[in-house]
């Protein structure tokens, strides 16, 4: 009885110290995933809306950045090749 009851309160003990240093980025995160929400949907409308993507002209310019990060990533995936045929990496 006497270990349940030490257990119990270091469990609660835990909870208290997450709370206690979570507590201040709780907001800030919170703002950086609504953040995040809003632009992913402004991306899934305006494709579907048949509006092209302003992001993808300036994200051509990091494709050699990526390239070695993409080739590891479908390797991961399970796929042999790249799944893109105008992205050959392999």
């Amino acid at each position: 009885m006497k270990i349940t009851a030490i257990r119990n309160w270091l469990s609660r003990a835990n909870k208290l110290a997450n709370e206690y240093y979570n507590a201040p980025y709780r907001a800030a995160v919170a703002r950086a995933k609504r953040e995040q929400d809003d632009l992913f949907m402004l991306y899934v409308y305006a494709e579907m809306m048949g509006i092209p993507n302003p992001a993808s002209y300036y994200t051509l310019e990091l494709q050699p950045l990526l390239l070695e990060q993409f080739h590891e990533w479908h390797l991961r995936m399970g796929m042999e090749h790249s799944p893109f045929d105008e992205f050959r990496c392999c």
